[in-house]
């Protein structure tokens, strides 16, 4: 049996103590498999942040366990000792906004993380400049951000957390400020991406253009998670973004 992309096992984050103390996770448990998208919903307060800062190790859980792409990097406990390696090598994040840095052409906002980690350049560059062939952007590669549309700008960023081929990507409202043609091709890049480089996604959305494009959806609320399955509507042909 293939090794989950990301492996959730009873985890828990509380806030405070004694009294005043504020359980965020109460029993968090999920299972995202390589190649796959998965939706992860619930209302403002219900521990969606939470959850997605503790996957990507920018808060500390206070017990459980998590596994990404085969590594056990929590168990009642950091088993990583460089916190920063493990986000900038195995985790990749997308955001509502883009966040690509406005003085750097589209190579290489894509191509800085490689080399951070140590690619030389001419490498990280030609890694960058594959996946902007893959998403349909090479053609915006010595743009500079300002250039680009919206639709654009997210699929830049996209290619920015594959850079590192990380197994696990985050993506916290990736589709919150586009259209739902935009929304909906974002969606479809995440999973072409997800089968293509075999990466496990989680999408944190309160979109309701794109929840029925998902095949599993976890619900949290209260801080626990409950699954179920999704419509999994089909994605039409690509739009351009």
């Amino acid at each position: 049996m293939t090794e989950p992309g990301i492996r959730i096992e009873n985890l828990r984050k509380r806030y405070g103590s004694g009294d005043t103390a504020v359980d965020a996770l109460k029993d968090v448990n999920m299972v995202v498999a390589p190649g796959e998208v998965v939706g992860l919903i619930g209302p403002s307060g219900s521990g969606k942040s939470t959850l997605l800062k503790c996957l990507g190790a920018v808060i500390e859980p206070t017990a459980g366990r998590m596994v990404l792409g085969g590594q056990t990097i929590y168990d009642d406990g950091w088993q990583i000792k460089d916190l920063r390696a493990l986000r900038r090598d195995r985790i990749g994040f997308v955001f509502q906004a883009p966040h690509l840095i406005p003085f750097l052409d589209v190579t290489d906002n894509v191509a800085l993380l490689p080399m951070l980690a140590g690619s030389p350049n001419r490498e990280a560059r030609a890694r960058a400049l594959e996946l902007l062939q893959a998403l349909d952007v090479a053609h915006r590669a010595q743009a500079q951000p300002s250039a680009l549309s919206g639709g654009e700008q997210q699929r830049v960023s996209i290619a920015r957390a594959l850079a590192n081929r990380p197994p696990v990507i985050l993506a916290d409202e990736p589709t919150a400020p586009l259209d739902s043609e935009r929304a909906l091709a974002v969606v479809r890049i995440l999973n072409q991406m997800a089968r293509q480089y075999d990466t496990a996604i989680i999408v944190v959305t309160h979109d309701e253009k794109i929840i029925p494009t998902f095949k599993r959806i976890y619900h949290i609320r209260d801080g626990r998670t409950v699954e179920e399955a999704g419509e999994g509507r089909a994605l039409e042909p690509e739009l351009s973004a």
